[in-house]
């Protein structure tokens, strides 16, 4: 009897999240609902198999800095040459739109002028909130 009850909760549990997952309403005319089964033009020719529509448009790109460079960031060993701003949070400094990780702390000050170099790292997670990563091999005053 208890393994009765057990299945009978499961399956009212079940119906019940799948009533959650239906629309508010109908859906408006000429129009299908977000959800169902795909159409048959969404199959693959020669394998039948549904595909997953993609959108049309352009490739994301990778943001760029703020008054940082126009180009996609270099590969390998870069070189910058500017003067240090602080950054909106404490011990984060920019140099050109691009946010300066690691580094001889004692060069990379305020108002400095300095060339740093060191590599792109735009994915790169920081709790500085601005600028896009730059990890620092090497700095020196200019």
């Amino acid at each position: 009897m208890r393994t009765f009850r057990l299945v009978v909760s499961a399956l009212v549990f079940c119906s019940a999240l799948s009533a959650c997952g239906g629309t508010d309403g109908p859906a408006p005319s000429g129009s299908s609902p977000a959800t169902g089964q795909p159409t048959p033009s969404a199959a693959t020719p020669s394998t039948g198999a549904p595909t997953t529509p993609t959108a049309p448009g352009p490739t994301p790109k990778t943001p760029k800095p703020p008054g940082g460079p126009t180009l996609p960031p270099p590969v390998g060993a870069t070189e910058l040459t500017g003067t240090i701003t602080p950054g909106v949070e404490p011990n984060c400094v920019l140099l050109d739109g691009y946010l300066l990780i690691g580094g001889p702390r004692d060069v990379l000050t305020a108002g400095a002028k300095v060339t740093v170099t060191g590599r792109v790292e735009p994915g790169m997670m920081t709790t500085c909130q601005q600028g896009t990563p730059f990890v620092v091999e090497g700095a020196r005053r200019s």
